[in-house]
């Protein structure tokens, strides 16, 4: 399986989409397309998909499976754009963010985003502009990397880990995966069951490089922006930063918003803008043991009212 992206949640998520044949709709993390497909087989000639993504190597491989295809439209770059790419081009029936890491982004050692896979210390979603890892690594304070690693991570050993890498690249700067994970499980004294003492560092630093929280803030916005009465707004999200930020998101806009005791209001004015569907959903049994890397997978949805 290694390079191949198993979409997650694929048929759930399109089906919470109730994609309209003539509908225009969002892919707003490309990855490898495998959601696209999907979206696509649902519409009519009069459809249309939008997509996104950071990564050339998304460009690349949006072009090789749907160049051909006059219903798809690929924009390379933040999903935080959306409202700037799509908004004078009409309003979205349905938006889908699957959050995270492509399994081709893990599974490519040059990338350097897995602690599994020697390679340099890149973890770049967009591999041609940006700061490095292993650039920041060299460059940003002690307190600096202790706080990225304590609020991106959740890493209980932030302060421990930020001093060891502060005093190993006095000697010299750390270039590789290899070198962090090394150092990572030399200073962390106490392992979590089934877990690499590297995961939450790692985790930490490639979520500051890219910029994803506040990105996953910024698209939630445009998202609610961009969509129409009764579009869908779908999102995947891999780890708890994520699904809080969604879960707020979402339960904050399907409450009426707070306005003074006294102002003379209608009742429309006073509507909340989404409402949430359903549950939250998690992967099957079945998908999981198929696809390990959807454990983790929340799916959140929720309608824009008319």
């Amino acid at each position: 399986m290694t390079g191949q992206h198993i979409p997650v949640l694929l048929e759930e998520a399109v089906d919470a989409l109730a994609v309209r044949a003539q509908g225009m709709y969002i892919d707003a993390t490309f990855g490898r397309g495998g959601h696209a497909q999907k979206i696509l087989e649902r519409l009519g000639t009069e459809g249309r998909l939008v997509a996104f993504d950071k990564d050339p190597a998304a460009a690349r491989a949006a072009a090789a499976r749907f160049g051909q295809d006059a219903r798809f439209e690929f924009f390379r770059g933040s999903f935080a754009r959306m409202a700037e790419v799509v908004g004078s081009q009409g309003e979205a029936a349905g938006i889908l963010m699957d959050l995270g890491v492509s399994s081709p982004q893990l599974d490519t050692a040059e990338r350097g985003f897995s602690f599994s896979r020697s390679g340099p210390l890149d973890m770049r979603m967009d591999s041609e502009t940006g700061m490095t890892a292993a650039v920041w690594l060299a460059q940003a304070a002690e307190r600096e990397i202790a706080d990225v690693l304590w609020r991106l991570g959740e890493e209980r050993y932030s302060r421990r880990i930020a001093r060891a890498i502060v005093a190993a690249r006095k000697q010299q700067a750390l270039g590789s995966t290899d070198e962090l994970r090394a150092l990572i499980t030399q200073v962390v004294p106490k392992r979590e069951p089934g877990k690499d003492p590297a995961t939450r560092t790692f985790q930490a630093i490639r979520i500051h490089i890219n910029n994803e929280l506040a990105d996953l803030q910024a698209g939630l916005e445009e998202a609610l922006q961009v969509l129409a009465p009764q579009g869908r707004l779908v999102v995947i999200s891999f780890h708890s930063l994520e699904d809080r930020i969604v879960k707020r998101f979402m339960r904050a806009h399907a409450l009426p918003p707070a306005l003074p005791r006294r102002l003379p209001i209608t009742q429309d004015q006073a509507a909340p803008e989404l409402r949430i569907l359903g549950k939250p959903v998690r992967a099957s049994n079945i998908e999981v043991a198929a696809n390990p890397r959807a454990r983790s997978a929340i799916m959140r949805v929720a309608e824009k009212r008319p």
